[in-house]
């Protein structure tokens, strides 16, 4: 919530925003009491935090600190939400900038093991930055088109300070240059995640529409797939292994078809139930909610059932059906890392065999992939859907 300064120009844009003062001052609080990076003698031991009057004897260090205040302060007081978007923006990048920018003098003389990690000050700043952009966008009421095209020019920029080698001495890279398969486990990871929504969606979609037309079939599906939703991942992923194995020892050519008892065919088969509950109730709610006189009206013009089907009850419950497909994308998503556990392959491989390594630095490196992917999908779909009802609009 904003207020007018009592006694200034509203020409000059003056507000007191209460929720960029509370995110103000928690960055504040984050970058004094949380250490920004943390000096490591080797990949697993924990770290010491560097002293932020060490970090503020480098000048692109100084930069990042002097932008910070001047959001900080922008967000506080600034109406103008493109100025808070702007000044959050550069703040980010200044940051990421900085922290590579400070590794190579930092572990000079430290051992060749050496190595120096991001601190949670690092990812509570990033967050708290991240928020104030959102807020940001938010209170200008952009399109989610435009919300893409920002989140694009933001990772196309943290993507070319990282590809320029600045950040090569720090432990995230490190890890990432010792994974010669990281981007085909990215697409290992895209592959299962996707790969689960085509059968859903050829599935799912007729059962959305038989239970708009019948009650009974509504009264038996949804609970049922209801109760699929329930049962934990792994749980799932367990019980769907024991008759893949029994399966392929009963036909032996589903293992030369890659089908086993662990990896990608447990995997999808699970990804595949429990999408199929998004994609049945939203379809029947998208139908559901259209205007019968719309449905009559087209009646009314000759359209035989098939043609009301394909050419206006379809396109009319679009953005709703895609509201469900983007659950189930993100949920996807998310849920292929857990796959990681059973030999699914993806970004939770790194994730495991970070935990089981106690490397942090590796469970990042799985994680971090995995929450962009997530989030770059759904702002894909929301796209799609505001295209969608400007369509049907």
């Amino acid at each position: 919530m904003s207020y007018q300064v009592p006694g200034a120009s509203a020409r000059a844009g003056i507000t007191f925003d209460r929720l960029g003062a509370t995110l103000s001052t928690l960055t504040l609080i984050a970058l004094v009491l949380l250490p920004v990076v943390t000096l490591q003698p080797n990949r697993i031991l924990p770290g010491e935090g560097v002293e932020l009057e060490q970090l503020a004897r480098y000048p692109t260090f100084m930069l990042f600190l002097g932008l910070l205040i001047l959001t900080l302060t922008g967000v506080t007081v600034v109406s103008r939400h493109w100025i808070r978007l702007g000044l959050a923006t550069l703040t980010l990048l200044a940051l990421v900038v900085a922290t590579g920018s400070i590794a190579s003098p930092l572990l000079d003389n430290r051992g060749a093991f050496a190595r120096l990690a991001l601190g949670s000050g690092f990812w509570a700043i990033g967050l708290l930055l991240g928020l104030m952009m959102t807020d940001a966008v938010v209170k200008m009421g952009l399109s989610a088109r435009w919300r893409l095209v920002i989140v694009t020019v933001c990772l196309g920029a943290i993507v070319s300070v990282l590809s320029s080698g600045l950040w090569d001495h720090l432990s995230l890279m490190l890890e990432y240059r010792n994974q010669e398969r990281f981007w085909a486990q990215g697409g290992r990871h895209l592959l299962l995640a996707f790969g689960s929504v085509l059968p859903a969606l050829l599935i799912g979609v007729p059962l959305g529409i038989g239970c708009h037309r019948s009650a009974a079939l509504r009264t038996f599906m949804i609970p049922l797939l209801s109760l699929l939703q329930t049962i934990p991942s792994l749980a799932m992923f367990g019980l769907l292994m024991i008759p893949l194995t029994l399966l392929t020892q009963a036909f032996p050519v589903l293992n030369e078809l890659g089908i086993r008892g662990i990896g990608a065919a447990p995997a999808v088969l699970a990804l595949f139930l429990y999408s199929l509950l998004p994609i049945v109730s939203n379809t029947a709610a998208g139908f559901d909610g259209l205007n019968p006189a719309v449905i009559d009206a087209a009646r009314g013009m000759g359209m035989n059932a098939r043609q009301r089907l394909w050419q206006v009850q379809l396109p009319l419950a679009l953005p709703v059906m895609l509201s469900g497909l983007r659950i189930v994308v993100t949920m996807n998503i998310g849920l292929v890392a857990v796959a990681g556990l059973i030999g699914g392959g993806g970004y939770g491989t790194y994730i495991f065999q970070g935990l089981g390594q106690t490397a942090t630095d590796l469970v990042l490196l799985g994680t971090l992939p995995t929450i962009v992917l997530a989030f770059v999908a759904a702002l894909v779909i929301d796209t799609l859907i505001e295209f969608s009802r400007k369509e049907r609009g």
